[in-house]
């Protein structure tokens, strides 16, 4: 039987299971062994990270061919307004690719949000706003570039959900099971 990990994955914590240099590797806080991380999530990013035991599923969620849906919350510097959203929502063009056409909303601050160690930089004379971004795409560092194209940098970023697996009742840093064969772990992701 095939097992899913959902773990909410701290600042600071590699997607993968050996340390490098100043990062921790999630070997720190996942014993399970057999388990291969599905779908990576840079250091500096906080959020929902899948591990499964199954080749098939793990190739599932990271092949960006299946459209697997992924839910961001992005804190950014300043406050776009709906013209600067618009972009994000009819693909923008970056250096290497165009990103598809995201969802993008703002929203208040994620309810029960854990403080961030260490806080991001705080400047009094510049606020902040959160987005809501759904993609279906996961190039490298690709929602930091996107804001950062229309002129709003990423100062915190947190992956929400995966398809229907999100951090609800997932407390920083633990990880829970689930448990199924290929079409029950599947059917959790669509």
């Amino acid at each position: 039987m095939s097992s899913l990990l959902l773990f909410n994955k701290p600042y600071g914590v590699l997607s993968q299971f050996t340390p490098e240099g100043k990062w921790r590797a999630l070997n720190a806080f996942i014993t399970v062994k057999g388990v291969y991380v599905a779908g990576r999530l840079d250091a500096d990013s906080e959020g929902l990270l899948l591990l499964t035991d199954d080749g098939k599923l793990q190739a599932r969620i990271a092949d960006p061919r299946h459209k697997l849906v992924k839910t961001y919350w992005a804190q950014v510097e300043g406050i776009p307004d709906e013209a600067a959203l618009d972009r994000l929502r009819a693909g923008i063009e970056l250096s290497d690719f165009t990103a598809r056409p995201a969802e993008v909303r703002r929203i208040d601050e994620p309810s029960g949000l854990w403080q961030r160690d260490p806080p991001i930089r705080f400047r009094a004379a510049i606020p902040t706003a959160w987005l809501e971004i759904r993609i279906s795409e996961g190039k490298n560092r690709q929602v930091r570039r996107m804001t950062a194209a229309i002129g709003y940098p990423t100062l915190r970023l947190i992956r929400a959900a995966i398809g229907s697996a999100t951090l609800d009742g997932l407390p920083l840093g633990q990880w829970r099971r689930i448990d199924g064969g290929y079409k029950d772990l599947q059917g959790l992701l669509e």
